[in-house]
């Protein structure tokens, strides 16, 4: 709640800035069309790969609209990436994947919803506003169930343990970056950047930065495979 809340007090005169990341021009386009049907009509963003979505989350957006297929991205690691660079900015994932695991899956790793890509307007426009007024939307009539995969609920249970700044760490060790890259990114000393690598490793029962990335790269692997 004190997400949402910050969300709604940020409210500028001009409107809500949203942030819509996906790599087809015409599905952005759609999606525009329906955030600008929203009252508050507000500033609309766009990203067509992962590092322009990067750029662009900071403290002046109430909302990140994020698709699990782009450039730079890989499945919900994206989600993982977005949510550690700043917790406070909701996402909500869209996606032409809308089985029960990928929702139920989004949600655990804290998205405050989840589109499917066959909605019509209205539905993209209440689930927005369902988001901005504070709850969580997921497409109606749909068991989320529980997850079937034991290694899967470990590493989203471990995943969640993480600080939002272990989780960006994780998120650039992914992208393949030494740990001097990494202290000069977020604009820390290398020790400090060591001792939270360590502190991941120890948090996903991993020994190496490579059994890190290969265990992140496991959280909606199946998803891209069937989305391509």
């Amino acid at each position: 709640m004190t997400i949402m809340l910050r969300v709604r007090e940020g409210l500028l005169a001009s409107g809500y800035r949203f942030l819509v990341a996906d790599d087809h021009p015409l599905f952005r386009g759609a999606l525009k069309g329906a955030l600008s049907g929203l009252d508050n009509a507000c500033r609309i963003l766009e990203a067509g790969d992962f590092e322009s979505a990067k750029a662009h989350v900071d403290e002046s957006i109430d909302l990140v609209l994020l698709d699990l297929s782009m450039p730079g991205v890989s499945g919900l690691s994206g989600l993982i990436a977005l949510r550690g660079m700043n917790p406070a900015v909701p996402v909500v994932v869209v996606s032409a994947h809308d089985d029960p695991e990928t929702i139920r899956r989004a949600l655990e790793l804290g998205a405050s919803g989840f589109i499917s890509k066959s909605s019509g307007m209205e539905e993209i426009r209440t689930a927005v506003q369902t988001i901005l007024d504070g709850g969580v939307y997921t497409p109606d009539d749909i068991d989320l169930g529980a997850e079937a995969d034991p290694e899967i609920v470990d590493l989203i249970r471990r995943l969640q343990t993480l600080t939002p700044q272990q989780t960006r760490v994780l998120s650039m060790l992914a992208e393949g970056l030494l740990n001097k890259q990494i202290a000069y990114e977020l604009n820390v000393s290398e020790a400090t950047i060591k001792a939270h690598v360590s502190a991941v490793l120890q948090k996903l029962d991993v020994d190496s930065r490579t059994q890190a990335v290969i265990r992140l790269s496991k959280i909606g692997a199946d998803t891209i495979a069937s989305e391509n």
